[in-house]
């Protein structure tokens, strides 16, 4: 199975208050989203952090408890870890974006929200953090930050199935030229 994440802030106690969380301290925090990822990602699974797993450079002791294999697509808290660990070290792999492909769909995942992606106008998938929430997504796209699903990370068919429920709307150029070619 494939799952997507966001926005864990491991040993950031100040997101607790910024996003309202309800927790009393950053181990707790860091106690129920290990607890819940665990209970729902197996060991042979595959987990894409999209951005701000932790804080701290440290980010093994978060991870090291964590099931499933791991890939980060860095957000604007990763970047000491990036810097820090040059080689991917407990992550599978280290980018900035990825395109994923699963179960015959196609998957756009960046930290950041994104009004086009590529293959958007297809009708690609894409995933992003940094909201908390906030910011809705827009066409196919959708928040997969812990915050938007009890402190959970999302299973790729759960995301198949909340997106097919959305309305399908090709909105860059792509769209007309592909209707001017028939």
């Amino acid at each position: 199975m494939i799952f997507f994440t966001a926005d864990q802030h491991f040993g950031h106690s100040n997101i607790i208050r910024f996003c309202n969380r309800p927790f009393t301290d950053a181990d707790h925090m860091t106690e129920v989203i290990v607890a819940n990822h665990n209970q729902v990602v197996g060991k042979g699974d595959v987990v894409y952090h999209i951005g701000d797993v932790s804080f701290q450079l440290d980010v093994e002791q978060y991870l090291n408890r964590l099931n499933g294999q791991h890939h980060l697509i860095i957000g604007n808290h990763d970047h000491k870890v990036y810097r820090k660990n040059k080689r991917p070290g407990v992550y599978q792999s280290i980018q900035q974006m990825k395109e994923v492909n699963w179960n015959g769909y196609s998957f756009f995942l960046s930290h950041y929200s994104h009004r086009v992606w590529n293959k958007s106008h297809f009708g690609s998938i894409h995933l992003y953090g940094h909201s908390h929430g906030t910011l809705p997504g827009f066409g196919r796209s959708m928040d997969v930050g812990v915050d938007t699903h009890d402190f959970f990370p999302y299973s790729g068919d759960a995301v198949v199935k909340l997106m097919e429920k959305t309305d399908f709307v090709g909105v860059d150029h792509h769209l007309k030229a592909f209707k001017d070619c028939k």
